[in-house]
């Protein structure tokens, strides 16, 4: 029988190889780590290789994601279609195994790891995800939601904010079915970590309230017995401290800081391998290795069993049988489209001036009567970014419900709504004030990188935020958010294209949106049908010229408004403006051409407006356009005063459209 040692030097042996065939990578990691994840997934880890997103399967995150040829060592000698082909061109473009695990790439990877601390609160999301959705869906005899989340992480993770908010949260959750391994091998790329990571990490946990752990992460029957116990604490995460050495079996390495991001060297390797007993070439793994590692027809059986019980759960509960498969798949539900066309022609034709925060909240509470897998939340500002509405039932882990406070946490929030999105079953959206998108900035770009689904409401959006100041005055949050690729960014000008909004951002399946919402009060617009549709299409004529163009008016916001004022003022002194609301310059920037020049008429001057930095229009205006924008901070005054003081008046519109022309 092929020993525990022999199935984790595979992982040594494949780790050491790509790297050095790359000449490029972190080989430390997965060395010290293979022990441990030699127990987890021959012993504990619930999965299928032949069926990777099967629903009841564990999720494994490797937050230290620098290690990522643990992760491709693992699923290529389980039985995932990962053939060694692919770990051969390890780090090479258009190999499934870049140098970090990417979703999407690879089978079998859950998400996108390599920015410390992100993992492991992916892994609360998915932790968090399983929970709530167990509640909903088992009923007696019939538990369908019933599997773990484990997370790899390193020094790094434990170092970032960002887990430190996650980890007391699922605390707070008690999320018994979340265990953490810490690969504790005290070193990072600088060296020894003792002059700058000297945490308790222990005490640190406990006082989260978790259940910690500590075992030598090179034996195997210690690392065992802990995720044993750890499986039967059902009321608190675990977090498994495990001592380990960087780079283990390496004569001259191991330990130190140079195995922790480079090559060994073949020397070294071919040390390291006579030190292990691996007899090998590189890339070679001997028939009896594979077969221990072979997970193919355990997880078929585990799999089979769990179909075996879905089906008596669909002949007992038919109809939440068919909405778990539905909300798995990522479906909208069937009356989706006449329910919410039928929402904004409401929304249009009551015509109330609101703030969009208000007619946002108005959107959530109509699209949540047929969206059970809503599941709103907020960073400690429920009350202002209006993300809560009557149908709402607020859930702190303890309760089922579909409403979380996060606490003073936007990193932290978005982070786990990329989990929970990524475990399937739950649409997530978030709020916080539009200045606090900074926080949250690296986590949205991930949900944009990986294409999943989450939506962040981000109010309070310009210097109409007024009295609170410049700490609090968004100015180039917006389009700082537009130039991140794959995310939908939509400022919306008055309570119908905020219900257009939030429907195009649910509808997209392919990554995430921002809703970018106003505090002050914005009057509503009448639009006809066709305008409705168009605002779909990111940008449209809200208010056509009453002779020959001479100029076009681009705006977004409650900016919109004033330049339909602005075109009045300019209409009086012979001056023919196109008003052209743009609530999202992505969706726009994605449609043909042909459709591009009938709302931006070529040849025709262009002035645009938004209370936000000048530099992003120029893309639409050009070297020759005007933008009415604000490239400085802000200041504390009333909202009205502050517009006014910047310039967001009809008289400078009207002088910036002269000037052009």
């Amino acid at each position: 029988m092929t020993s525990r040692r022999e199935l984790a030097n595979a992982i040594r042996a494949l780790s050491m190889d790509a790297v050095q065939k790359a000449n490029s990578g972190h080989p430390g990691a997965p060395m010290g780590m293979a022990d441990i994840a030699e127990v987890l997934w021959n012993d504990y880890l619930k999965h299928n290789p032949t069926n990777p997103n099967w629903a009841d399967r564990d999720r494994f995150v490797l937050s230290n994601g620098h290690g990522s040829m643990l992760i491709y060592s693992l699923l290529h000698l389980t039985g995932y279609d990962l053939p060694m082909e692919e770990l051969q061109s390890f780090r090479q473009l258009h190999s499934k195994c870049p140098g970090h695990p990417e979703y999407g790439y690879t089978p079998g990877v859950e998400t996108t790891t390599g920015p410390l601390g992100q993992g492991i609160t992916n892994g609360v999301g998915f932790a968090m995800a399983e929970k709530l959705l167990a509640h909903e869906f088992n009923r007696p005899d019939h538990t369908i939601v019933d599997h773990h989340t484990y997370v790899f992480l390193g020094d790094g993770c434990l170092m970032e904010g960002v887990s430190h908010e996650a980890c007391a949260l699922a605390g707070t959750w008690g999320l018994g079915k979340l265990v953490a391994f810490w690969d504790d091998n005290g070193i990072s790329i600088d060296g020894h970590i003792e002059g700058w990571y000297t945490d308790d990490t222990v005490k640190r946990f406990e006082a989260y309230g978790w259940h910690v752990l500590s075992v030598d992460g090179h034996n195997p029957e210690e690392i065992s017995k802990a995720i044993g116990l750890a499986k039967g604490i059902i009321d608190m995460p675990t977090l498994i401290c495990c001592k380990t050495t960087i780079g283990f079996g390496s004569p001259n390495k191991g330990g130190t800081h140079e195995c922790h991001g480079a090559a060994l060297g073949q020397p070294e390797i071919n040390l390291t391998k006579a030190a292990l007993g691996w007899d090998y070439e590189a890339f070679v793994i001997p028939a009896n290795v594979y077969a221990g590692w072979d997970a193919k027809a355990k997880g078929a059986a585990i799999e089979s069993t769990w179909d075996a019980k879905f089906a008596a759960y669909a002949t007992e509960f038919p109809e939440l049988a068919a909405e778990f498969t539905r909300r798995m798949a990522g479906d909208l539900p069937a009356n989706w489209q006449e329910v919410t066309e039928a929402f904004i022609k409401a929304t249009n034709e009551k015509g109330e001036n609101l703030a969009s925060r208000q007619a946002s909240q108005k959107a959530i509470a109509g699209l949540a009567e047929i969206l059970p897998e809503f599941l709103g939340g907020s960073a400690d500002l429920t009350g202002s970014n209006l993300t809560s509405c009557a149908s709402f039932k607020h859930v702190s882990g303890k309760e089922p419900g579909n409403y979380i406070s996060y606490g003073v946490r936007e990193f932290g929030m978005y982070a786990i709504m990329n989990g929970m999105t990524l475990h399937g079953g739950l649409l997530p959206f978030g709020g916080t004030f539009h200045m606090f998108s900074d926080y949250a900035k690296s986590a949205l770009r991930m949900a944009a990188l990986m294409k999943v689904q989450t939506i962040a409401v981000l109010t309070h959006d310009s210097i109409g935020q007024g009295e609170d100041g410049p700490t609090h005055q968004p100015i180039e949050n917006t389009s700082a958010l537009r130039y991140i690729p794959n995310m939908d960014v939509w400022r919306p000008a008055d309570s119908t294209e905020t219900a257009v909004s939030w429907v195009c951002a649910i509808e997209r399946k392919t990554g995430p949106s921002s809703l970018v919402l106003s505090r002050q009060g914005i009057p509503a617009i009448a639009h006809d049908d066709v305008q409705i549709a168009a605002m779909r299409k990111g940008a449209y004529v809200v208010s056509e010229a009453a002779g020959d163009i001479a100029v076009i008016l681009i705006a977004t916001g409650s900016e919109v408004t004033l330049a339909m004022k602005a075109q009045v003022a300019l209409a009086a002194e012979g001056i023919h403006a196109r008003v052209v609301s743009m609530p999202s310059t992505n969706v726009f920037d994605r449609q043909d051409q042909a459709y591009k020049n009938s709302i931006l008429l070529p040849n025709v001057k262009r002035v645009a407006i938004e209370a936000g930095i000048t530099d992003f229009w120029r893309k639409y205006v050009g070297l020759e356009g005007g933008v009415v924008g604000i490239d400085t901070f802000g200041e504390s005054a009333p909202g009205n005063a502050l517009f006014e003081h910047f310039g967001f008046t009809t008289e400078n519109v009207v002088k910036h459209v002269k000037a052009v022309l």
